[in-house]
């Protein structure tokens, strides 16, 4: 993810790690998924603020159709708001089964389209479609976008040792090797941890149980990286990094090198996960969706495009695991 990269490049500090995040400018892919966008789009609200749209899909995950394996899934779209004083950043994970307004392109106006899961966006029209309709939902201008493949941050994984996670309930993977996972804490390599993440039918709240390990899983990357073990370890740093690189696409104006800089203070324990503000699930026209709570989302993203999310947060604590 864009804060795990920029955290660790913001530690090393120095000439040699400018120089080292230049080169892995040049080999992170590259996309542009705001050209399409014509017009219409939120402004900017507060200068020095940053709003990047992570977006994950998997193009190994074992539950992808296989009559649509080479379309674009969105599986995880979290917002990554940064307030001007790059001291914290704030990760809203949007539902990939919100019902929302998808407009009818990229260049289209807002109310121009359908409603229909958000992540139907990406199916239409890939991320520049994503782009307009997340700008179109939450009225937040996106100043960046990354595209992760999950399926990569296998090796991610496995480049810093594995990470430790919280398993709530004893499971069996409904994947094959059918893995069982144990309640309590779990050190997982990168397969596991990929597996973990991807389970969401033996839970209760499904989905929100999935979105909830993601979160769990980006936080413990981020802790691990951030740690002094991957720190004074050359050849874990090197492979971390590349790893990470390699399993990510970024805008055109996307810099690592500028991203190190304006956040070298931005460290894991001031991250604050939230879910976009919703009335749980339902059923339209036969299809089961998330409904987004319209008053507090709508009070939310006001608060992300006026910098003021640490008084929203305040106000509206997270839940359980969802928190920071």
């Amino acid at each position: 993810m864009a804060g795990v990269a920029v955290l660790v490049l913001a530690l090393l500090g120095g000439v040699g790690a400018w120089l080292y995040a230049r080169n892995l400018d040049g080999d992170l892919a590259r996309t542009d998924p705001f050209a399409e966008i014509t017009g219409g789009r939120p402004t900017k609200a507060v200068e020095g603020a940053l709003n990047i749209l992570l977006v994950g899909s998997d193009s190994r995950d074992p539950d992808a159709p296989v009559d649509s394996k080479s379309q674009w899934r969105a599986d995880t779209i979290i917002v990554m708001h940064i307030p001007a004083d790059h001291q914290e950043a704030y990760l809203v994970s949007i539902p990939r089964d919100l019902y929302v307004p998808i407009p009818e392109s990229a260049g289209a106006d807002c109310g121009s389209g359908q409603r229909a899961k958000i992540n139907a966006a990406f199916a239409f029209g890939g991320l520049p479609l994503a782009v307009r309709t997340v700008e179109c939902f939450t009225d937040v201008r996106i100043d960046h976008v990354m595209a992760i493949d999950f399926g990569g941050f296998k090796e991610v994984t496995d480049a810093l040792g594995g990470v430790d996670l919280k398993v709530e309930r004893t499971i069996t993977s409904i994947h094959k090797p059918y893995r069982t996972f144990t309640k309590g804490t779990n050190h997982m390599d990168g397969a596991e941890a990929l597996d973990w993440i991807r389970q969401r039918k033996q839970f209760p709240d499904g989905d929100f149980a999935r979105m909830r390990h993601q979160q769990e899983f980006l936080r413990a990357l981020m802790d691990k990286a951030a740690s002094t073990g991957t720190l004074a370890n050359p050849k874990k740093l090197n492979d971390f990094l590349q790893s990470v690189t390699a399993a990510v696409t970024v805008d055109q104006g996307f810099s690592v090198t500028d991203m190190a800089l304006q956040f070298r203070n931005l460290r894991g324990q001031n991250l604050t996960f939230v879910t976009s503000p919703n009335s749980g699930s339902d059923t339209i026209n036969g299809e089961s969706v998330v409904v987004s709570d319209r008053e507090k989302a709508l009070a939310m993203y006001r608060a992300m495009s006026a910098d003021t999310m640490a008084d929203w947060v305040k106000a509206n604590p997270p839940k359980g695991s969802d928190g920071g």
